[in-house]
């Protein structure tokens, strides 16, 4: 992809820091878009954005999405020819006790970008969603196409308004836009209220790890190097009204998609754990609890769509990612 202005919201995050690296390193200019909030610790997000500010193409904005106006003076500023969605309210369990937070950033929040978008169209929008949204699905691998009406905690009913109301935008104002839907993405630079984080933070100072679902679920775990990969593919291919591919989700009414982003190898959390374990070097002890409200037993993605549209899938072996976040993690915090 030749060199672009990118406009990419929730550059203090974990995925959208490592996008706007690897755009960056790409040789792209690179807006970013983060309000810096304090759902996790603050230090981590500041670390992440100085790592940013070090490149001459990064401008940075701090600001929130309920800002309406000056997410709308942000983007005109930025000229951008590709939008990055990214930002927002992430955390199944998070949802449960603050459920406002989720309306205000992943519904108001999405409602001001798409505005913003309609007044300063871009060639591509790319909306970050989640497996999530299957919710109660049980037929496996998910696909796309499959319906996606019972999700099962509230920030997976905001992720799927999200799509519903891209969509729209997409339908009215002729925007090609992409949802996609992650699949447990994990890696250095991680946030702290994640599995793989709890896991290693909790081994470091010798305590159990709490594993929920008694250890049973499976997850679709991506690494974070090949999702980026992949969205920085699939910013190529914006949806064409009318022109599908094979296996497509295409809209019927608008330039608008929806993607899998996975490699599509579910594995066992107890794999997962015994990942963790090799790469710090000891065993852990396990506090096997039972399944927590709004989780779900099981994710696996179907790829077909993905495969199509970019012909590589994501396929870091869990054993390599988890040694590269432990390895992040003991030099972050300075630990052995």
């Amino acid at each position: 992809m030749e060199p672009k202005r990118i406009f990419v919201t929730g550059t203090a995050g974990f995925i959208g820091f490592h996008l706007a690296q690897r755009l960056l390193g790409d040789g792209h200019v690179v807006t970013g878009y983060d309000g810096v909030t304090s759902y996790y610790d603050v230090r981590l997000k500041r670390a992440r954005l100085a790592l940013l500010a070090e490149q001459p193409n990064f401008t940075f904005v701090e600001a929130m999405l309920e800002d309406g106006e000056r997410l709308k003076r942000a983007l005109k500023e930025s000229e951008a020819q590709l939008v990055f969605h990214l930002a927002g309210q992430a955390g199944v369990r998070y949802s449960i006790d603050h459920p406002l937070s989720y309306v205000q950033s992943n519904l108001v929040g999405t409602g001001n970008l798409l505005e913003a978008a309609r007044e300063t169209p871009p060639e591509h929008l790319i909306f970050a969603s989640t497996s999530s949204v299957y919710g109660g699905n049980t037929k496996m691998p998910f696909a796309e196409t499959d319906r996606a009406d019972s999700p099962v905690s509230l920030y997976a009913a905001t992720k799927k308004s999200g799509e519903a109301m891209v969509h729209s935008y997409s339908h009215l104002w002729g925007i090609a836009a992409t949802s996609v839907r992650f699949f447990t993405v994990y890696g250095p630079w991680g946030r702290p209220d994640m599995a793989l984080f709890k896991f290693v933070s909790a081994m470091q100072q010798d305590k159990a790890i709490d594993i929920y679902g008694e250890g049973k679920m499976r997850r679709d775990f991506t690494y974070v190097d090949d999702l980026v990969d992949a969205l920085v593919r699939l910013a190529g291919t914006p949806p064409v009204k009318g022109k599908p591919v094979k296996g497509d989700s295409l809209s019927a009414v608008a330039p608008y998609r929806v993607v899998n982003v996975a490699g599509g190898k579910p594995s066992e959390l107890m794999a997962f754990v015994a990942a963790v374990e090799d790469a710090m070097g000891r065993k852990a002890r396990h506090n096997m609890l039972p399944m927590q409200q709004g989780d779900v037993v099981a994710t696996q993605s179907d790829t077909a769509l993905l495969h199509e549209l970019i012909g590589t899938l994501p396929e870091t072996p869990i054993e390599v990612g988890v040694a590269r976040f432990v390895e992040w993690y003991r030099h972050y915090y300075g630990v052995n």
